[in-house]
């Protein structure tokens, strides 16, 4: 399936890079998924409306960064994570959204981390899955988990960064979301931000997929037809 293929070229890049593969339970604590994550009771990722809820402190996960919460609270730094696995949201199903996707996750902590290393690590990843010398563009965003927080652009493959429909005229496409990880959430599984920093980054499985083999329509990842699904 095009889906487990896309995960284990993710997984062979970055153990290459000396990335260990982490997983966790597809149901969480609140705590796990948001409080030590940094995410305020305000924020709306936490209302009945977004995710979905079994108890009032236990959910389905909306991401893998739980996974790394566990991993540091039971090892020592430095470390260097990924984590997939299948998330869920309150989302309408449509041609780029579903209530239940795949997501990979990463962490590495160690000193001095700085956003050029993170950079570094992007540009290599999506090099090495999309080919060609990709490029990168980090754009300043808000994740509480993060700061600073980045909307990460790779240039288009498709026209090399001259401007296409896939890419509306920009050069570049959204690809995934990454930052320094916030010294609330190191606090939060017993480091020390002042001796440890580190960089995170998540990204869909589906999203990759799709622009990797050019697939317009998400659904049709999970519509069983061996035709497409034989690509």
């Amino acid at each position: 399936h095009i889906l487990k293929q896309t995960i284990r070229e993710v997984y062979d890049i970055f153990s290459n890079m000396g990335y260990e593969i982490v997983e966790g339970p597809e149901i969480e604590t609140t705590w796990h998924n948001f409080d030590a994550l940094n995410t305020p009771e305000w924020h709306p990722a936490r209302d009945m409306q977004d995710t979905f809820y079994i108890e009032d402190n236990i959910i389905l996960r909306t991401h893998t960064s739980p996974v790394q919460v566990r991993t540091m609270l039971n090892n020592k730094p430095p470390l260097a994570i990924i984590s997939p696995g299948r998330v869920y949201r309150k989302d309408e199903p449509d041609a780029t959204h579903s209530p239940a996707f795949n997501q990979i996750e990463g962490l590495y902590i160690d000193k001095n981390v700085t956003v050029g290393h993170l950079k570094a690590t992007l540009e290599r990843f999506l090099t090495m899955y999309f080919g060609g010398a990709r490029k990168v563009l980090l754009r300043p965003s808000y994740f509480p988990f993060v700061e600073p927080g980045y909307e990460v652009d790779v240039d288009c493959m498709f026209c090399g960064g001259k401007g296409c429909n896939v890419c509306k005229g920009t050069g570049w496409i959204e690809i995934l979301g990454a930052g320094l990880v916030h010294p609330n959430v190191l606090k939060n599984v017993g480091y020390n931000p002042d001796e440890w920093q580190g960089f995170a980054f998540g990204t869909g499985v589906e999203r990759i997929a799709m622009l990797k083999y050019g697939i317009a329509d998400m659904r049709e990842l999970y519509r069983n037809d061996m035709r497409f699904l034989g690509l």
